[in-house]
C-alpha cells in the first residue's frame, strides 16, 4: 500500500485533542473521515505527537496508508476540500516510504509557546496566547530555563495521568525571546526535545512565568526540578499559546517539496 507523509496545520481551540475520541471532534478523527471519502473503509493515521485540546499545529507531522496510488498534490487538495469548514489544512503531501513512521523515525519536536503581556484584552490573537498583564524578566527566566536543559527526571513537570514508562528525559533546547509585535510585547519559548511528557511543555511555562514575575527565583527552579514531586511545579498554563511548529527527521520527507 502507498505511504503518504502529511504536514498539517490547525487551530485547536475546536478539538479534544489530536487523538481521535468517541463522539467527540478530534483533529485525527476529522482527517481519518476525509480520507473514507477518498477511498471507503476505515482509516487509521499516525501522528508525531498527540497535542491536547486547545492546542494548535504549525507543522504537525502524520503518515497515511491507501490502497490506489495518488499524485501527492491531489491528495492534499482532495483533503482540504473535505477538511473545511474545519480549521485543518494539509499544508504538505509527499510519497514516503514504507519504513517512514511519523511518531517513530522523528528525531526531534520543538514546539513555540506564545505569551502575550498586554492590559487591553487580545482581540486579533484572542485564543492563540497565553495573554498576561504584567511585563516578565527575560534575563531571569533564561536563567531558569537553563537549569532545565539536559538529561532530567522530569516527574515535577509531568501530568499525573502521564502514560510514559519513565519521567525521564533529554531536553535539548529551552529559550525565551522578547518579541515586539503590532499588538504588543509578546515572550516565544522555544522548547525543542526527541520526546515529551505529558503536559511537559506547559509545565515549563507556567513555572517560568513565575520566574519572570518574581514570584519564583531561578533557583526555585532547581529546586522544583530536583524535588521530583508534581507539587512542586508551578501553575500549569493554559493550552491556547502552545504550537507543535517542527518535526524534525534523519532525512526530511518533504525535502523536494517546493
Amino acid at each position: 500500500m502507498p505511504r503518504y507523509a502529511l504536514q498539517i496545520e490547525y487551530h485547536g481551540a475546536p478539538f479534544v485533542g489530536w487523538q481521535r475520541q468517541t463522539d467527540q471532534c478530534s483533529v485525527q478523527g476529522e482527517i481519518e473521515t476525509a480520507l473514507a471519502k477518498l477511498e471507503p473503509g476505515p482509516h487509521t493515521i499516525a501522528a508525531a505527537g498527540r497535542t491536547d485540546a486547545g492546542v494548535h499545529a504549525l507543522a504537525q507531522v502524520a503518515h497515511c496508508d491507501l490502497s490506489d496510488t495518488w499524485d501527492p498534490f491531489r491528495l492534499s487538495e482532495a483533503l482540504n476540500y473535505h477538511l473545511k469548514p474545519r480549521p485543518i489544512a494539509i499544508t504538505s503531501c509527499v510519497a514516503a516510504p514504507q519504513d517512514f513512521h511519523a511518531r517513530f523515525s522523528a528525531r526531534e519536536r520543538q514546539y513555540l509557546f506564545r505569551v502575550l503581556s498586554r492590559r487591553a484584552p487580545a482581540t486579533h490573537q484572542a485564543g492563540l496566547v497565553w495573554q498576561i498583564k504584567h511585563p516578565l524578566n527575560i534575563e531571569a527566566m533564561q536563567k531558569a530555563a537553563n537549569i532545565l536543559i539536559g538529561k532530567h527526571d522530569f516527574t515535577t513537570f509531568r501530568s499525573t495521568v502521564c502514560q510514559a514508562e519513565s519521567p525521564v528525559k533529554t531536553l535539548d533546547h529551552l529559550t525565551v525571546t522578547a518579541v515586539e509585535t503590532p499588538g504588543g510585547l509578546e515572550y516565544h519559548f522555544d522548547v525543542r526535545a526527541r520526546s515529551f511528557l505529558h503536559n511537559q511543555v506547559r509545565s515549563f511555562i507556567g513555572s517560568l512565568e513565575r520566574v519572570g514575575t518574581g514570584s519564583w527565583q531561578p533557583d526555585d527552579m532547581a529546586a522544583a526540578l530536583a524535588a521530583r514531586d508534581r507539587a512542586a511545579c508551578g501553575p500549569v498554563c493554559p493550552p491556547q499559546g502552545l504550537y507543535l511548529a517542527r518535526v524534525s527527521y534523519p532525512e526530511d520527507p518533504f525535502k523536494t517539496v517546493g
